[in-house]
């Protein structure tokens, strides 16, 4: 009896340990919901069953409840569900914003009632109460737009709601674009499950309600008069209408100094998290101690901010180290406004006004170190004392206008702290430019002090010293010129003619690849009367870059200090013309867009800045055109970044052939474009050339294997009625920019088509 109550014992046990083996992955939303980070981060298997609220299979946004818990599922592949879906869902943890699974099986096992959605206020959702729940708000509707994704014939509607006197957005599947714009200004009551927007970190900058379609929108209150029927006013009255309301709330921040701009703004980083203080204060703060901020909380880009703070330096100094990290970490947006370091290589270094720029390259990629001057300030270090070619380390906050987490290689800038953060740690290489020419004056000096000693031998080795001494004289001028760089044909006249010198008179000329001829050639040099000697000009390429000849007396014998000079002249002109190119492709790079090959932002403003002044004089008018185009990110995502440059070359092109050769287009960012129009009489003529750019979106563009039918978003600002600067010229068209785009809708169809492409340009 004893021995079968033992083995039932153990059978119990077995049982029991089964039952727990089985237990630890099979759970519920809540329970996972539960979870701390670090438990999550473990990516513990589960297995669990919730009802579908939302599925958006373009994208793969999928959203469960069960009860009153909600969660969201990451996917690998396009699933077959429907909302209100019963299914059974096996994976692991993962953490995004909160606690989430990425699903490895999502098995259908019937068909139920939508969970009822829980009200909800503003004050909740933003607090990520309710976050991934099946929801209802009441608000009014601000806008309502439709969005055609690149790749999909289905569109979406992308809906701003005010509730509760703060805006979220909605993203409604299944649109009818007729009723859209019955929906401006109603109030509605609109059901949809939680979500939120968020920067490169997933920290939530904004709160987005997913909605399966139309009919979850309920109208409770139409509009009270029809928006495109309100009366028109004039641009520059439409300030009377504005009514700010802001019940932000302001909050307390701590954490160490990493950055402080006197009267700008400053950096807060606690841990991984970081934080952008805008704030007038001029108070010194020390870098590196623990402070603390009092503002209001905002979102600008798509990243936080804490705008209008006072910030207070309690003394206590803890310094973090900044990480080490590669360009590819950088250009992720996962470490916005962080301490970083990256090891670079100074391509150039330029002095500005406002500020001491580096332009670097790291691995095979350039961005910018940007130190900015404090305001007012005169006494400033120079810039340039590590010199162009060096590998440096630099530190400071990685900053960039695009805080999307789902964005690649995203530009970015290192702000710099102060002159320190630019460190060393590679010379240039040795055989620079430079260099080698203070090898030739070394060279040329020791030549000298043997020319002149042997000068003691008599007058015929005096007469030669002087020979030698005039032509090294020359010689320096010649690198001199090359040097400074001066113009290159003028440069070759002078080696002519010192090659001539070392020919006894005879007549030398060039005669450059794909250029013009230079020096002194005969009218004839093929007559029977002369002999021509010709002497390549090599390059380190190994391409030719042309020739050096000379002509002789057809009876006169052939001597070997004829070749040898020809050969030193030739290895002058290799330096001159090696060097003019390198100086030309430097200050190309400097004003033009490489990809493009239209001028960038730095010549776009330089042009502006010249405009205004000439304005300024003449009392005349110019107009500046923002050009931005719509969608383009997703070109990038589906088809990959060559599809993009194709597009960007294509779109470039197409925008040259409707401006005139005397207005200016530029490329300002990834997808922006600017134009400087520079004579006009009347707004009238701004809006012609805005036609004539939209015309260039009517054809569809040819990219790879697909036909992408583009379209932009354009602003106009007219000096001087728009504003009188710089900053309020280009902030008035970018404003009109994004009305614009708001304000009409772009449909984007794609269809596949076998289209073999080359690249413009």
């Amino acid at each position: 009896m004893k021995r079968i109550l033992s083995l039932l014992a153990m059978a119990l046990a077995c049982a029991t340990l089964a039952a727990a083996s089985t237990s630890s992955s099979h759970t519920t939303v809540q329970n996972i919901r539960s979870l701390s980070r670090a438990q999550v981060l473990e990516h513990r298997p589960v297995t669990f069953e919730a009802t579908v609220t939302y599925y958006r299979p373009q994208v793969r946004d999928l959203f469960v409840q069960d009860g009153e818990a909600g969660i969201y599922l990451q996917t690998s592949a396009p699933q077959q569900l429907n909302p209100g879906d019963r299914v059974r869902v096996s994976g692991t943890t993962d953490w995004g914003y909160v606690a989430n699974v990425a699903a490895s099986q999502i098995t259908v096992i019937g068909h139920r009632q939508l969970p009822k959605p829980a009200p909800a206020t503003f004050e909740q959702l933003i607090r990520g109460q309710l976050d991934s729940r099946s929801v209802v708000v009441k608000g009014v509707v601000q806008a309502a737009d439709l969005h055609q994704p690149i790749g999909s014939e289905k569109p979406i509607a992308v809906l701003r709601i005010q509730i509760d006197g703060s805006d979220i957005w909605a993203e409604v599947q299944h649109p009818d674009h007729t009723s859209l714009q019955h929906l401006l200004d109603s109030q509605v009551e609109i059901t949809g499950v939680a979500g939120g927007k968020f920067d490169g970190k997933m920290e939530l900058t904004g709160i987005s309600l997913r909605i399966n379609s139309p009919d979850d929108i309920k109208i409770l209150k139409p509009a009270a008069v029809d928006p495109w029927s309100v009366p028109s006013t004039q641009m520059n009255d439409i300030l009377q209408f504005y009514r700010p309301s802001n019940n932000t709330g302001r909050v307390r921040v701590s954490g160490v100094v990493t950055y402080f701009e006197p009267g700008s703004a400053a950096v807060l980083q606690d841990g991984a998290r970081s934080l952008w203080i805008r704030t007038e204060t001029q108070i010194p703060i020390r870098i590196g101690d623990l402070a603390e901020a009092t503002g209001f909380p905002s979102v600008n880009n798509g990243y936080l901010v804490l705008s209008g703070a006072e910030i207070k330096d309690t003394g206590v100094p803890a310094p973090i180290a900044p990480r080490l990290l590669k360009w590819k970490d950088l250009a992720s947006s996962k470490y916005i406004f962080d301490l970083v370091s990256i090891d670079a290589k100074v391509l150039m270094a330029a002095r500005e006004n406002h500020q001491d720029e580096y332009v670097l390259l790291a691995d095979g990629q350039m961005f910018s170190a940007i130190f900015p001057h404090p305001s007012g300030s005169t006494d400033l270090p120079p810039v340039g004392s590590i010199p162009v070619g060096s590998t440096v380390r630099v530190t400071g906050i990685c900053a960039m206008d695009n805080a999307n987490p789902f964005g690649h290689d995203v530009p970015f800038n290192i702000f710099l702290r102060s002159a320190g953060d630019v460190r060393m740690i590679a010379p240039p290489s040795f055989l620079t430019v430079d260099n080698l020419l203070q090898l030739v004056f070394v060279l040329l000096l020791a030549v000298l002090a043997v020319v002149a000693r042997a000068s003691w031998a008599g007058r015929t080795m005096r007469q030669k010293v002087a020979e030698l001494g005039y032509l090294s004289l020359r010689r320096g001028e010649v690198l001199e010129q090359i040097n400074r760089s001066r113009p290159l044909a003028e440069t070759l006249e002078c080696i002519t003619e010192l090659a001539s010198m070392t020919l006894k008179g005879a007549p030398c000329w060039f005669r450059i690849a794909e250029g013009p001829c230079i020096g002194n050639c005969p009218a004839d040099p093929n007559a029977s009367s002369l002999r021509v000697m010709e002497v390549p000009i090599a390059s380190h390429s190994g391409v030719p870059l042309g020739s050096i000849y000379a002509a002789f007396d057809a009876r006169a014998k052939k001597r070997n200090d004829q070749t040898k000079s020809l050969t030193a002249a030739a290895e002058l002109a290799t330096l001159a013309i090696e060097t003019s190119r390198l100086h030309t492709d430097l200050v190309h790079r400097s004003e033009f867009d490489m990809l493009t090959e239209i001028q960038n932002r730095f010549a776009f403003e330089k042009r502006l800045d010249e405009l205004i002044a000439e304005m300024q004089i003449s009392g005349g008018m110019f107009a500046l055109i923002y050009i931005d185009l719509n969608d383009f990110k997703l070109v990038n995502d589906r088809y990959g970044h060559q599809a993009g440059d194709l597009y960007l070359q294509m779109v470039t092109e197409r925008m040259k052939h409707q401006l005139r050769p005397r207005d200016t287009l530029a490329r300002l960012g990834g997808d922006e474009f600017g134009v400087l129009v520079p004579v006009i009489y009347t707004r009238n003529d701004a809006e012609d050339i805005v036609r004539r750019l939209e015309r260039c979106f009517e054809e569809p563009f040819a990219v790879k294997s697909y036909i992408v039918r583009g379209s932009a978003s354009i602003g106009v600002a007219i000096y001087p009625s728009d504003g009188a600067t710089n900053d309020e010229i280009m902030s008035v068209a970018d404003t009109a920019m994004y009305e614009r785009k708001r304000s009409k809708p772009v449909p984007r169809p794609v269809a596949a088509v076998d289209v073999q492409l080359k690249v413009v340009g």
